[in-house]
């Protein structure tokens, strides 16, 4: 039997010798190399943490002392020292969740996967222990130097440095590298943490030259000491941290599980806030990660464990098309500048960052600031298009709202993964930025329904400069163009029983297009004349499909977002007012969290594939 299958609990852990933790590292990261090659997951980030983790789970006592980790997706070795082994169905249905997940153990404290905000939680939970007088529990936050650049982060350093009593160490994950590098000043600083030496070594040196040489070494010793606030700030700059009241360790080797336990237990006997700085590799232990410049295998599908490889090549994808139409009207148009947060090769900009490396800017963990930056550089003439997975745009609806919209700022949002994500469960799934952006006054959405379609609607919303617009599509393959048989106004009409009016209009939004050509078909093969029609921009509600709708007998919406709150309502409300009185059949996704599962598995739960809604109208309409 293996060292890892000894361990149920982080007990366990304990009781083994200090000589078995260098074999139980190695025994971990075979582990994850093999079964996170079956399934996909976060591989990188994963890898890095393995000596760090046993190390807090030896010094600490998980779950009567907190561990919240930020961002979620470094939590695997922490899943298999709390007795979490079975991998086999990770990220899917049924399985283990990618992050930590209350449903899975005591262990586990944040589920989401959106960063920069686990400093905050920490600070709430061990405030609330003191108050309950549990003071012998201890909170600990685990985040990486990526999820340092977010705002928030910093909003709770302020106020945990000023608590000078509360039992809380931040560990800061240092590998240089969110998804892809850190970038920006804090990068910087860490930077030259990494690579100074500490002033206590320059003080211990000189307390050998005055056993050495007692006079000179005396004087010396006594002007270093009043010395020694300059000689921090120019030797060891940690002062950053420490100028804000927080004790600072380290750096400390991430890979020595002796020298981490070392300064844990210093950290946790301090009796006050205590940040420990953590020097790890990414990938560390597979060569294949490690040798990748880009990410470094931050995720991974199915891959080939040998070569680090995938087994399967996926086909073109949404994401391929708005970076090659950026590409080219980048080339066209000199004001179009790029935006993204930490996410520039998964959004699609790489291809424009290496075209126009001076037009594009990857502002971190930060996409509030990312946004009201944007508000800044459309003001001085240029037209900013902000690159974010759609469920990200939630962080910035301030922004949105009132430096961007408020100002009439020409800026378009492209959201990536829109709609039902799948497999990494809820605080993934980008199903609320349709909500979001329609009580936004003046915004314009639209919901491009093929490949061609993201390249023509691109174009589209950058041509407008006095109004936010947004543009978004789904995870995964984009697929065969959905062809229009003829326009209608703004709309594309998609199928067509009969121009004379019809029993039912279909409006398929975004992805859902080609979904509401099949649910036509199969009403119109129940004797039902059906219309299918992409209004492309689907926010707000055209004049055109207010039209269309006065010759329907009913109308139905399909969509990949809240089903409350997102376009099937704004066309209910536009056919009220326009005093259109049909009916309107609304499909969409409910106000639930939606556990992990394939995106398939889970449209299919909720209904929304062609078949259920196809019988749903049936039921409505015969």
């Amino acid at each position: 039997m293996g060292l890892l299958e000894t361990i149920k609990s982080p007990a366990d852990l304990k009781a083994l010798p200090a000589t078995s933790m260098a074999p139980l590292a190695e025994e971990i990261r075979t582990f994850l190399v093999e079964s996170v090659s079956r399934t996909g997951g976060h591989l990188g980030p994963n890898l890095g943490v393995v000596e760090l983790t046993i190390a807090l789970h030896r010094v600490f006592d998980s779950p009567r002392d907190t561990i919240v980790f930020d961002t979620g997706h470094q939590s695997y070795v922490h899943k298999l020292l709390t007795g979490r082994h079975d991998f086999s169905k990770l990220k899917k249905q049924g399985g283990l969740s990618g992050y930590p997940s209350r449903a899975e153990s005591p262990h586990d404290v944040v589920e989401n996967s959106h960063a920069s905000t686990a400093l905050s939680w920490a600070d709430g939970i061990a405030k609330a222990r003191r108050i309950k007088g549990e003071r012998g529990r201890h909170t600990v936050a685990v985040i990486g130097d990526g999820a340092l650049t977010g705002g928030m982060a910093w909003e709770a350093i302020n106020n945990i440095a000023a608590d000078k009593d509360l039992p809380l160490t931040i560990i800061v994950n240092d590998n240089e590298r969110s998804y892809a590098p850190t970038i920006g000043g804090l990068a910087e600083h860490l930077a030259t943490l990494r690579t100074t030496r500490g002033y206590e070594r320059f003080l211990d040196w000189g307390k050998n030259t005055l056993h050495r040489t007692p006079v000179v070494g005396g004087a010396m010793y006594e002007t270093l000491h009043g010395m020694k606030k300059g000689i921090k700030d120019i030797v060891a700059p940690q002062g950053m941290f420490e100028d804000l009241g927080l004790k600072y360790l380290g750096p400390v080797d991430g890979h020595d599980e002796a020298a981490l336990e070392s300064a844990l237990r210093k950290a946790r006997a301090f009796g006050g806030p205590v940040l420990v700085h953590v020097i790890t590799q990414k990938g560390r232990g597979y060569q294949p990660a490690v040798n990748d410049d880009a990410d470094q295998f931050h995720s991974v599908g199915k891959i080939n464990p040998e070569t680090g490889l995938p087994f399967e090549v996926s086909g073109r994808i949404w994401t391929d098309e708005f970076n090659d139409e950026m590409v080219a009207l980048g080339a066209e148009r000199p004001d179009l500048v790029a935006l993204t947060a930490a996410m520039l090769i998964p959004v699609g900009l790489d291809g424009f960052a290496a075209a126009y490396p001076d037009r594009v800017f990857d502002v971190g963990i930060a996409e509030q600031h990312a946004v009201t930056m944007a508000s800044g550089l459309a003001f001085a003439g240029l037209h900013p298009v902000v690159a974010v997975y759609a469920t990200f745009l939630n962080r910035a609806f301030d922004q949105l709202l009132m430096d961007a919209a408020l100002h009439h700022a020409g800026i378009t949002f492209v959201l990536d993964r829109a709609g039902v994500t799948g497999s990494d469960g809820a605080s993934h799934n980008g199903m609320w930025d349709m909500a979001i952006a329609s009580i936004v006054p003046g915004l314009r959405l639209a919901a491009p329904r093929d490949g061609q379609q993201v390249r023509l609607q691109l174009r589209e919303a950058v041509e407008v400069t006095d109004a936010p617009t947004v543009l978004r599509f789904p995870k995964g393959d984009v697929g065969a163009p959905v062809p229009a048989l003829r326009q209608q106004g703004t709309l594309d009409v998609l199928h067509e029983t009969s121009r004379e009016g019809c029993d039912l209009l279909v409006v398929g939004v975004g992805a859902f297009a080609a979904l509401s050509v099949d649910v036509a078909g199969k009403l119109e093969a129940q004797g039902l004349r059906v219309t299918a029609v992409d209004p492309r921009w689907v926010l707000p509600v055209s004049d055109d499909l207010v039209e269309l709708a006065r010759s329907a007998g009913a109308v139905a919406v399909v969509e990949d977002n809240l089903v409350t709150s997102g376009v099937g309502a704004a066309v209910t409300i536009a056919l009220r007012e326009a005093g259109v009185d049909v009916p309107v059949h609304l499909h969409g996704i409910p106000k639930a969290f939606l556990d992990h599962a394939s995106r398939g598995q889970i449209l299919d739960e909720l209904g929304l594939t062609a078949d259920a809604v196809a019988t749903s109208l049936a039921t409505h309409l015969h």
